[in-house]
């Protein structure tokens, strides 16, 4: 299983690091390297990165969660 995941919201620069064992989310500072750098280029330019994640939805706030509503 996973302990880490990359996040980056549709509309918004910059990439996150959620660690899911320290339950943690921290902006990645820049200039990314490797893989991470071409995926952000990728990014910038439309394209959508998914690998190894099954459900992602966006929201305005934390709050929309614990009304359990959600609009795709």
């Amino acid at each position: 299983m996973a302990n880490a995941a990359i996040i980056g919201v549709s509309g918004e620069t910059g990439l996150w690091l959620a660690d899911f064992a320290a339950g943690t989310i921290v902006a990645l500072t820049e200039p990314l390297s490797g893989e991470l750098a071409t995926t952000a280029s990728l990014r910038g330019q439309g394209v959508t990165v998914i690998k190894g994640i099954d459900v992602a939805v966006a929201l305005a706030s934390a709050a929309e969660v614990a009304s359990s509503h959600h609009e795709g």
